[in-house]
């Protein structure tokens, strides 16, 4: 459930007599209870606050057992999701378009309330009951491990956004500061920028003073202070206009302060990851990986999780992170597309880990040659590499033991070929 505003639906089912739904709102939450037949036996509302929860954990005793009271939801995550699932009851996350799907259906004349969704949803879980799998709630390790490491993922986003403003800023403002140095957001470049943040600042800057901010701050780019100034002068002149200076200068420093600020934060939250992968009971495993890195190895195991009867094999993880293709097939069409529908953090983390594998293990580097000789392109070739990946892993994990090539068939066979 989002606090947020967003919608979510969370609906109940006690034995065989009552289903249960919960509309999700910011400040109140509407709740729908149906019977087995699919009449309404109760509509209530309770609020986001402790007492709201109480009066929710309340109401669902009264059904039966927390066990044999399943609740289905659009959004699986929250405070509210969290203490449903820490008093017992299994709850069944929905997807949000399947639910749109459902209510255009079911409602013709278009009507949407809160009440209304909450007996949509409760519909939508009474019918489709034997579909939908129970949410597997993850280990404080790994809820820890995944709010680090999705906030820092978000702040890498904010970050690459911050450069691209700055880089759009100079382009106008001051060109030559644009492509002095190689990345706008690399600690030299803030640090010119910081000291001289307007062409007018630059004006009088030579060789000598050059030279000297270089060694300052430890510059060590192939380029001599000579390229440097002759970099500057060759590029367009900057704005000169007194009044755009000022406004210039302003917004220079404004997204330099912010571009420091989120390396910072940055670097805080790479230390902060590597300590939970190394207190996680299964971060020897993913750590264990060839050029996973400390980094790459968390961002894994935090989509991944830590519930070994939430997969029935490896391809569902393929299935969830969206490294195994969609077969479409009708007749005599039959067609085989990329997964668009998956987790995208999950993804990422597992086709940069696998792109970064080919460079040390010899296995990895053959099956992504096999696939371009095949004639896929470069992300084609690197998600099934992944795919093999998650096979070798998921044996891994089961297993609760780190990757050891000369136990890896696959490795082993290859590595005697080349032997041979």
């Amino acid at each position: 459930m989002n606090v947020a505003g967003r919608e979510g639906e969370l609906r109940v089912a006690a034995g065989e007599c009552l289903l249960r739904r919960v509309d999700w709102g910011s400040a109140e939450h509407a709740v729908c209870v149906l019977t087995e037949a699919g009449r309404v036996h109760a509509r209530f509302a309770i609020t986001h606050t402790a007492a709201g929860f109480a009066d929710l954990a309340h109401r669902l005793a009264k059904l039966g057992d927390a066990e044999l009271v399943p609740v289905a939801i659009e959004r699986p995550d929250g405070r509210l999701v969290d203490s449903l699932l820490e008093a017992g009851h299994p709850v069944v996350p929905v997807k949000s378009n399947a639910i749109k799907a459902w209510r255009d259906a079911e409602v013709l004349s278009g009507a949407k309330s809160d009440p209304g969704d909450a007996e949509v949803i409760a519909e939508y879980l009474r019918l489709r009951r034997g579909r939908l799998d129970a949410a597997r709630p993850f280990s404080a390790h790994t809820r820890a491990l995944r709010t680090i490491v999705r906030t820092r993922d978000d702040v890498v986003h904010l970050r690459v956004r911050a450069t691209n403003m700055l880089a759009s800023l100079l382009d106008v403002f001051w060109p030559g500061a644009r492509h002095l140095f190689k990345d706008v957001e690399s600690p030299i470049a803030l640090e010119f920028l910081t000291r001289y943040p307007t062409p007018a600042s630059a004006a009088h800057l030579g060789e000598k003073r050059m030279a000297a901010f270089c060694s300052k701050h430890g510059y060590s780019g192939r380029r001599s202070a000579a390229e440097l100034v002759e970099r500057l002068r060759r590029a367009p002149a900057g704005v000169t206009d007194e009044v755009q200076t000022e406004a210039g200068r302003d917004a220079v420093i404004a997204l330099v302060a912010v571009l420091r600020t989120l390396g910072s934060v940055k670097k805080d939250l790479d230390r902060s990851a590597a300590t939970h992968l190394n207190e996680h009971p299964d971060g020897h495993i993913f750590a264990s990986l060839p050029r996973s890195g400390q980094v790459s190895a968390a961002q894994i195991l935090a989509e991944w999780g830590d519930s070994r009867d939430a997969f029935d094999g490896p391809d569902a993880i393929a299935a969830l992170a969206g490294i195994a293709p969609v077969t479409k097939a009708s007749g005599k069409h039959h067609a085989v597309s990329y997964r668009w529908a998956c987790n995208k953090r999950f993804r990422q983390a597992l086709v940069t880990f696998a792109d970064n594998s080919r460079h040390e293990s010899p296995w990895a580097a053959d099956i992504y040659q096999r696939a371009r000789a095949r004639g896929m392109d470069h992300p084609h070739a690197i998600r099934v590499l992944a795919r093999a990946w998650v096979r070798v892993i998921y044996r891994c994990w089961l297993n609760h033991e780190p990757y050891r090539p000369e136990l890896h068939g696959g490795a082993a066979r290859f590595n005697a070929t080349l032997a041979a």
